[in-house]
């Protein structure tokens, strides 16, 4: 029963010619490459959120040692998140192909019996089934975020930071044990060579494609893939081909406030009695106390304009738009935190949003003075619609995109 080739456990059940070690480790180099760009813009992309700045930020408070490397964002270049967070998104959806094809090239091995043959096959074997298992999980979720489709359970935020974590490790063993065996099968051309690899199949079907033509098919799949992606960080014409993109293809409308929108005022639950120039007032709290400033308050002092982009973890991104408003650091000013003796603090931002996440965020003190650093008024010359933040949001460099809070109430200087 053991030799039966009807079974998954046997090598006869696998017969495709094209499985073998050179096809498995070209897909193989592919991945170590890719997944070491993915995890360090990932890890990245976090420390962008300020997650130090707890509770606020912070949606994984049980990290430990896993925030040892977090530092203060900066904000230099302006573009820096949209960069890291276009790379990180249209590089693991063009990987998808290479993954897919990488797991079939080696699905005989999960069923290989006995399940362990000494400890470091075992060891072999769990790394196996954890970076199976993490690689599926976090390229899972990642599409999902991307689609805005959230249907896993618990937050995003830690289960792909803790599953990035896991799989990398996973990751960086397995490449470990098995890149001398991947470089060795890249110098033979016929992977009959390596027939104990467990791969070969011993009673192969007819071909109807070539092992480089296989690898063809998945390099096309990825181009297509990076083709009908990449728009949505590149912008301009290319927006309208990112096809698989929430905010890539569609129309945010037209004149000065016609840019992408990621929550509208509707779905928020902004109120427009509460935002009209008779009710909002926004409530700045620091050093020396509170002042509460209306519009027309805030139009009297110094406006200062900026060309900024936003940028979301979704990957998706706005061309630089220019906005005009109050900085921040000269709102600090107002409660004592001018700069004599007394240094520009953190900042605890409270929105008037009461549906979503990040109704309330922290800026650092490093993003709080920066000049470009604006609560913005106004965004292309005209005031700001209710969609993009009415009557007043907060845009700051290189910050992810839910950092730059819509339809500000409170802001409060100094520690958190």
């Amino acid at each position: 029963m053991r030799d039966d080739p009807r079974l998954p456990t046997t090598p006869g059940f696998w017969r495709s010619p094209l499985r073998g070690p050179w096809f498995t480790s070209v897909l193989g180099l592919v991945l170590l490459v890719g997944i070491t760009v993915l995890f360090v813009t990932g890890l990245l992309s976090y420390a962008a959120y300020n997650p130090d700045l707890s509770p606020v930020n912070d949606k994984t408070p049980d990290k430990g040692l896993l925030g040892f490397y977090l530092f203060a964002w900066p904000t230099h270049p302006h573009w820096l998140y949209r960069l890291n967070q276009g790379v990180h998104v249209t590089l693991g959806i063009t990987l998808i192909p290479v993954l897919l094809a990488k797991l079939w090239s080696v699905v005989p091995r999960l069923f290989t019996l006995p399940p362990a043959r000494s400890l470091a096959h075992a060891a072999e074997r769990i790394s196996l089934l954890l970076l199976v298992g993490g690689g599926l999980f976090e390229f899972g979720t990642g599409v999902l975020n991307v689609q805005l489709d959230y249907v896993f359970p618990g937050s995003f935020y830690p289960l792909h930071f803790y599953g990035a974590w896991v799989f990398f490790a996973a990751f960086v063993a397995h490449a470990f044990l098995k890149l001398p065996t991947a470089l060795r099968a890249l110098r033979h051309l016929r992977e009959e060579r390596d027939g104990d690899s467990g791969l070969v199949t011993p009673r192969p079907a007819a071909p109807t494609v070539t092992r480089r033509g296989a690898l063809w098919f998945v390099g096309g799949g990825s181009l297509l893939l990076f083709a009908t992606t990449v728009g949505q960080t590149l912008g301009g014409p290319l927006r309208r081909t990112a096809l698989l993109a929430p905010h890539g293809g569609g129309d945010p409308g037209s004149g000065p406030n016609g840019f992408q929108i990621n929550k509208t005022a509707a779905y928020a639950g902004i109120d427009a009695a509460e935002t009209g120039a008779e009710a909002w007032r926004l409530v700045v709290t620091g050093r020396t106390g509170t002042v509460r400033l209306s519009r027309a308050d805030l139009l009297r002092l110094p406006l200062h304009s900026a060309a900024l982009p936003i940028a979301c973890v979704e990957g998706w991104s706005t061309a630089d738009q220019w906005w005009r408003g109050v900085r921040l650091r000269d709102l600090a000013a107002l409660v004592g935190h001018d700069g004599d003796g007394h240094a520009v603090p953190d900042v605890f931002v409270e929105s008037l949003q009461r549906h979503g996440a990040f109704r309330r965020a922290a800026l650092r003190a490093n993003q709080v003075a920066d000049p470009r650093s604006l609560l913005a008024l106004y965004v292309n010359g005209e005031e700001l619609s209710p969609d993009h933040g009415h009557p007043a949001r907060i845009i700051v460099p290189a910050a992810p995109g839910v950092l730059n809070t819509k339809w500000v109430a409170r802001l409060t200087f100094g520690d958190l």
